[in-house]
């Protein structure tokens, strides 16, 4: 009988280690480890996420965009950051619920959700970038604090629509920047708005208790009237058709009316709550109004 050289023995010893080590790690990472899917892509829902601009101060501004129909409802909050740092709240309130109900958006649309257009401004009050508690919120220092970017200029008042180098706010005379657009903030609004076209333009703020249409010299378009009274109706918001309070130049919604594109501002009731439910109903009514069309 003959037996292997030792060489030899220790080549096919460690031949069949090899051996075993392949079945072990093909057994662990193919095998027992389940494949992940992009739900995403396989469900056509969301949220998929984008950073579509930087303030002054460098921070992001987010979007996060559910589902792939034709059509594409723009929601917006934080256009003056911390001083009504209570629709930047609203807007992850919002997020929060598609992450949760990944069906509620109907085939038919496409939804973005932008929840801090001024995070230098929500910076300022709350400390934070990005998310942020209630207890955060300084609210020592919410008397107009952070409303403007860090350039000191109202970014409401930066868009192209009967824009002025100053405009108003209340009754005190804000900067609206150097130039129409002159801030990295309105800018990144502009560019998302131009590349998606969207079917509807949806702005939160505080703290007028109403729904507001927008126009732009050439009157209100009648599909922002239609969205302006479903969201009125189901929302118990006022509805409002001609913001006439003071003279307001350079506003988003009003940039948004001057190239066919409908617009609604959502007009909180205090400058510290959400009117969750009341919000709620208002998107249930829009999606509702847009499914099927």
């Amino acid at each position: 009988m003959k037996f292997l050289s030792p060489k030899l023995l220790i080549r096919t010893l460690v031949i069949l280690i090899v051996i075993c080590l392949g079945v072990l790690v093909y057994a662990i990472f193919f095998k027992s480890t389940p494949v992940i899917k992009n739900t995403t892509e396989e469900n056509n829902f969301g949220p998929k996420y984008n950073v579509i601009g930087k303030s002054v101060q460098d921070r992001v501004i987010e979007s996060y965009t559910y589902g792939k129909g034709e059509k594409h409802v723009v929601f917006v909050g934080g256009i003056h950051g911390g001083y009504e740092w209570n629709s930047v709240l609203l807007a992850y309130k919002f997020i929060d619920y598609l992450n949760a109900n990944p069906t509620f958006v109907p085939d038919n649309l496409t939804i973005t959700v932008i929840p801090s257009a001024n995070p230098d401004g929500l910076y300022m009050v709350t400390g934070k970038e990005g998310r942020f508690l209630v207890t955060d919120v300084k609210s020592d220092l919410l008397v107009g604090t952070g409303r403007f970017n860090n350039n000191n200029v109202d970014l409401n008042r930066n868009f192209d629509c009967n824009w002025q180098a100053t405009s108003t706010w209340k009754s005190n005379v804000v900067s609206a920047g150097a130039t129409v657009f002159s801030e990295p903030e309105a800018k990144a609004i502009k560019n998302f708005m131009l590349k998606t076209s969207p079917a509807l333009a949806v702005f939160w703020h505080s703290q007028s208790n109403a729904v507001y249409a927008s126009e732009c010299n050439f009157g209100i378009l009648p599909k922002t009237l239609e969205a302006m009274n479903v969201y009125s109706l189901a929302s118990g918001y006022p509805a409002v058709e001609s913001f006439d309070s003071y003279k307001v130049t350079g506003d988003a919604e009003g940039w948004l009316a001057s190239i066919k594109i409908p617009a609604i501002t959502v007009e909180l009731k205090t400058h510290e709550t959400i009117e969750w439910e009341q919000n709620l109903a208002g998107i249930k009514a829009l999606f509702e109004n847009y499914r099927g069309k």
